[in-house]
């Protein structure tokens, strides 16, 4: 039997395309800069260009939330703001690893802050999600009589 879909509408939406839109952006200026001069700043450069994928995964994450699926989603968005977080507080603590910005230097200010406040948009969306049965933590205290 199979179950109705969600309709696309409202907040999952807008995050899908928030996440579209850096992927794209953050894909291309990782590109750029690593065929252009990752010479420059190594460490900057490789981080945007793991700040890129995890806007993919976050897109695909997104996307199979808004149907149930909020498993993968919960644990990319926390990866994701771990890794605004990190990067963030070494872009302003070790700035000789960071001669020139990545994605989510000094938490995302190059970008208006919008790469610190995706992950915890998405988490707030998602607590509003209904997991899939098949996300929910199994109760090994039950009974089985």
């Amino acid at each position: 039997m199979n179950t109705p879909r969600r309709p696309r509408s409202g907040p999952h939406l807008v995050l899908l395309t928030v996440y579209a839109i850096f992927v794209l952006a953050a894909g291309a200026r990782s590109l750029v800069q690593v065929i252009t001069e990752f010479e420059v700043a190594p460490v900057a450069y490789s981080l945007s260009v793991v700040a890129a994928a995890t806007y993919v995964a976050g897109w695909f994450a997104i996307r199979r939330a808004a149907n149930g699926s909020t498993g993968f989603a919960r644990i990319m968005l926390w990866i994701e703001l771990a890794g605004v977080l990190v990067v963030g507080t070494l872009s302003l603590t070790v700035t000789s690893w960071f001669p020139d910005a990545s994605v989510w230097s000094k938490f995302g200010s190059g970008y208006g802050f919008v790469p610190a406040l995706l992950p915890i948009l998405g988490l707030l969306w998602l607590w509003k999600v209904k997991p899939k049965e098949t996300d929910e933590p199994v109760d090994s205290n039950r009974d089985l009589a």
